[in-house]
């Protein structure tokens, strides 16, 4: 099967990790990276202007290359991975070069990145979602009737177990860490817990931390996100990797159920406490292969019990990451992503 794969591929790039899995399936894989195309990352004031204006040229570049490289690679499936700058017309081009199209959609909501992502729904074959509730969100708003849910995976190339040293410890090692990006909820319920556990040594990686208010968390904000093997060896040097999940946003229904990090972190070899939810508990056995908390009066209380015994700890974190090598990698999420490929197309 060739496959031509849309998608970011920096290191510990979800979409990286799945098309990598997905070559290491047997496929043949071609793949376009926006961020070779279309500049994201820069901080300066005068510089994100500038990118902002030249972005309309920037994205006609990148679904140039897509065309061509359609034409010359003349893949089977066009998977794109998420598809911020995919355009429909991109996609039309694609169907009329007998492509099917795929989408694999890791985001709660489809309206929240711009006017692509909802004008090219209808004309996807299939479409995977990794939330259970993307389904009848896609159902209701576009009349979509060939969504399929795939939770999320760990690459096993980035979150394996490492040996940190002396001074990845320094940097990295804490009682407890949160990494993801900022939100009112998590700010509200890390600083809730650093008022009741005020010894307790909080590290907080990520975006957005810079709209963090709370007082008490300043001293555990550490200014930026981290990822790649850096984010695996985080989650090694923390006692404890938290699992907040996101409220609810704009465009879905419900907020997250699970996220990367719920099988990130196992994958790492870490010991995980899990925000508590019907969808949640459904990976990892409770209080065997990770522990749930639901609200944040559970969470101080499980950081309580947890930190203090460090045995328990040790047993739940190896049985957690045997369950994740055994069931929740993403060359198990690429088997079943090929499986209803060669089944629905």
């Amino acid at each position: 099967m060739r496959i031509l794969a849309i998608g970011p591929l920096w290191r510990g790039s979800n979409a990286g990790g799945l098309f990598r899995a997905l070559s290491r399936a047997g496929c043949l894989i071609e793949v376009l990276d926006e961020f070779y195309f279309v500049s994201l990352k820069t901080e300066k004031k005068i510089p994100k202007i500038l990118e902002r204006a030249i972005r309309p040229m920037q994205e006609t570049g990148f679904n140039d290359a897509i065309k061509r490289t359609i034409t010359t690679f003349r893949p089977q499936i066009v998977l794109v991975y998420k598809g911020v700058f995919v355009r429909p017309s991109t996609l039309e081009f694609a169907k009329r070069h007998n492509c099917k199209l795929v989408l694999f959609y890791p985001d709660v909501s489809m309206t929240v990145h711009g006017e692509n992502i909802p004008r090219s729904i209808p004309l996807y074959d299939l479409i995977f979602t990794t939330k259970t509730f993307g389904i009848t969100d896609m159902k209701e708003k576009y009349g979509v009737k060939n969504a399929v849910f795939i939770p999320h995976g760990f690459d096993p190339e980035i979150h394996r177990p490492l040996e940190p040293g002396a001074e990845e410890l320094a940097i990295f090692g804490c009682d407890a860490s949160f990494i993801g990006t900022w939100s009112p909820k998590k700010e509200h319920w890390l600083s809730l817990l650093k008022e009741n556990i005020p010894n307790l040594d909080l590290k907080v990686w990520g975006d957005q931390w810079n709209k963090s208010t709370a007082p008490l968390l300043q001293s555990s904000i550490q200014g930026k996100p981290i990822v790649g093997d850096l984010y695996a060896l985080a989650i090694q040097c923390s006692s404890i990797n938290l699992g907040i999940l996101s409220e609810k946003v704009s465009g879905a229904s419900s907020g997250d159920l699970i996220t990367s990090r719920t099988f990130h972190i196992p994958g790492a070899s870490g010991f995980m406490l899990h925000e508590r939810n019907d969808e949640s508990v459904q990976y990892f056995t409770e209080n065997v292969e990770a522990v749930f908390f639901d609200g944040p009066e559970e969470l101080i209380e499980k950081v309580r019990k947890y930190y203090s015994d460090g045995a328990v700890r040790e047993k739940i974190r190896t049985a957690g990451y045997q369950r994740a090598c055994k069931d929740h990698s993403l060359d198990a999420r690429a088997s079943l992503i090929l499986n209803y490929i060669k089944q629905s197309l």
